[in-house]
Parts: structure tokens; C-alpha cells; sequence
């Protein structure tokens, strides 16, 4: 049985809604207030700040999702199969906490210096798990050499912009958007070789199967 969600949990959902569809600076916190149903003096009781909210929606989703992507990545796996368990993860994942994730991606931007310095640590950290899996690809000559950077701001940019388009109910499921996905990067990034169908199937049937449970 799936117990309610605390006061400070509904803040958090509502809030990363409204962040999303508004903007962090288009959302006031008596807007916040109106919509979670509680007065303006209890929301501060639960977040001093707008800031304070918005760097706890932020931390909260990087702490869950990134010990799943490295843990993906530190695997005994082939370099290229673990290139597409994680994008399909992310992209899973962006998914399913679809305004999260999105307040992360897009409204991070206007974190204060005080909170600005964690958010920019753990952006780094996540992009140099990808980083490290490009470079290893590279070194193995299992990928193509090129500018790991920018091949993971592509992928990295390819699977955060679900946070944007999808829609519940639409022509794609999101395992479907995530294999397809991996596969792109998993292509791109090959040095004239590509894993096999059954390989990437088993890929992506584990990753729908996580992500349905």
C-alpha cells in the first residue's frame, strides 16, 4: 500500500510543476501556497526560500538517479552496452520524474552562489560518468575517436529533451523513446560496429521492466 505523501513532499511535487510550466522566476511562493492548499506562513515553515525549495527538488532527483547511472557504468559489461543501459536509463528516468528533472536541466540556472556551487559539482559529476564510458569506448577503439565533451552534451541533450515533448499518450512509450535513443548514441558514438539485436533487445526489455515497476 502506497502511504500519502508528507506535507514537504507535496510542496516539492507542486512546486516542480509549477517551475516547470511557469519558470522558476514566473512562480511566487503564494502561488505555491494557493496550489498545495496550505497558507504562505506554513510553506516557509517547510522552506525558508524559493531557493531553498528549488535546490532540495534539484539534489533530491541528482542523489537518486545518479547512483543508478553509475552503477550501470561500473559494470562488467562492454563499454557499449553499458553506453545504452545508461542512456536508456536517463532517459527512463527523465520520464518518469519528468518536472524534476526538468527544474534540474532548466531552471537550475537561477540557483544563488550559495546553492549554485553544489548544483554545478553534481552536474559535473553526472556528465563525467558519461565522460568516462566515452573515453574508455574511445581508448578500447570501440568508439570513434572524437571530442568526448561534446558527444556528451549530444547524448546528454538528446535525452534531456524528453523533459520538454513527451506526453503521456503519445505515438511513442517511453521504452520505445529510450531504446530508440540508445540506439542513436550507441551508433554515433561506434567505431563501425554495432551490438546485436538480441543484445539490444535484452537492453531494452530490462530497462521497460525496471521502469513499469
Amino acid at each position: 500500500m502506497t502511504s500519502e505523501p508528507t506535507t514537504k513532499e507535496r510542496i516539492r511535487r507542486e512546486a516542480a510543476a509549477l517551475f516547470r510550466e511557469k519558470g522558476f522566476n514566473g512562480t511566487s511562493m503564494a502561488d505555491l501556497a494557493g496550489e498545495v492548499g496550505i497558507t504562505k506562513s506554513s510553506l516557509y515553515h517547510h522552506f525558508p526560500s524559493k531557493q531553498a525549495l528549488l535546490s532540495e527538488i534539484i539534489e533530491l532527483t541528482v542523489n537518486r538517479v545518479t547512483p543508478l547511472v553509475e552503477e550501470v557504468a561500473e559494470s562488467d559489461l562492454p563499454v557499449r552496452e553499458r553506453l545504452s543501459r545508461a542512456v536508456a536509463l536517463h532517459t527512463v528516468e527523465a520520464i518518469r520524474d519528468q518536472d524534476a528533472i526538468a527544474c534540474f536541466i532548466e531552471e537550475g540556472r537561477y540557483l544563488a552562489p550559495d546553492f549554485m556551487a553544489a548544483h554545478v559539482a553534481k552536474r559535473d559529476h553526472y556528465e563525467l560518468i558519461f565522460r568516462r564510458m566515452f573515453a574508455e569506448g574511445i581508448a578500447s577503439g570501440e568508439f570513434v575517436d572524437q571530442d568526448v565533451g561534446l558527444a556528451v552534451k549530444a547524448v546528454l541533450g538528446m535525452c534531456n529533451s524528453v523533459v520538454r515533448w513527451y506526453r503521456p499518450g503519445g505515438p511513442y512509450t517511453p521504452d520505445e523513446i529510450a531504446s530508440e535513443f540508445a540506439h542513436f548514441a550507441v551508433r554515433g558514438a561506434g567505431a563501425g560496429r554495432t551490438a546485436t539485436p538480441a543484445a539490444e533487445q535484452a537492453v531494452f526489455e530490462e530497462v521497460a521492466h525496471e521502469w513499469s515497476a
